[in-house]
């Protein structure tokens, strides 16, 4: 398998935590299907095409990601490995607590909570 795809959700916060948030993952698993942009949803995806073994993250505490304006909850779906980059990732650049996990038979899915 040569990619894969890494979907991440995000609920809550605005539009430009939402981008915040998926400029922060970029670094790891490069530019995604497109950046979040409807200022009106509620819910916002973005989807990104991971190599299997994602690039490693070069964040620290709070530089790639700045300061939330809201919680956002992110859920992240996908390989194990990208699940994991992902995760760490998003934890070294913003505060973050761990909602859990759900593994299937080779995906996985985490869900943070983001906060401000």
């Amino acid at each position: 398998m040569s990619d894969t795809q890494l979907t991440v959700t995000l609920d809550g916060g605005g539009l430009d935590d939402a981008r915040a948030i998926v400029r922060t993952l970029e670094g790891v698993f490069g530019t995604p299907d497109g950046p979040p942009a409807d200022a009106g949803a509620t819910v916002r995806t973005a989807t990104f095409d991971s190599p299997d073994t994602p690039r490693a993250a070069d964040a620290s505490p709070g530089a790639a990601g700045g300061t939330l304006s809201a919680p956002v909850t992110v859920t992240v779906q996908g390989t194990p490995q990208a699940v994991e980059a992902a995760s760490e990732t998003l934890s070294r650049a913003f505060t973050a607590r761990d909602g859990g996990t759900a593994s299937g038979d080779q995906e996985r899915e985490r869900q943070l909570l983001l906060v401000p």
